[in-house]
């Protein structure tokens, strides 16, 4: 998966990112630094996407 795929992502998550990016597009931000502060959001609040898959490396617990 490179990286910028959002293909992780469930339909809620991309519909909050679409919503925080139109708020801060409307507070006067360019275009693509809304999108990237949005998504940066959803990571935060979400921890990443939701739908399995992935590298497959497992944490070291």
């Amino acid at each position: 998966m490179p990286q910028g795929d959002k293909s992780k992502y469930t339909g809620k998550q991309d519909r909050k990112a679409d919503h925080i990016a139109k708020s801060y597009e409307h507070r006067g931000l360019p275009d693509k630094e809304a999108e990237r502060r949005a998504w940066a959001t959803v990571n935060k609040v979400d921890g990443g996407g939701k739908k399995p898959g992935g590298s497959g490396r497992k944490s070291a617990h």
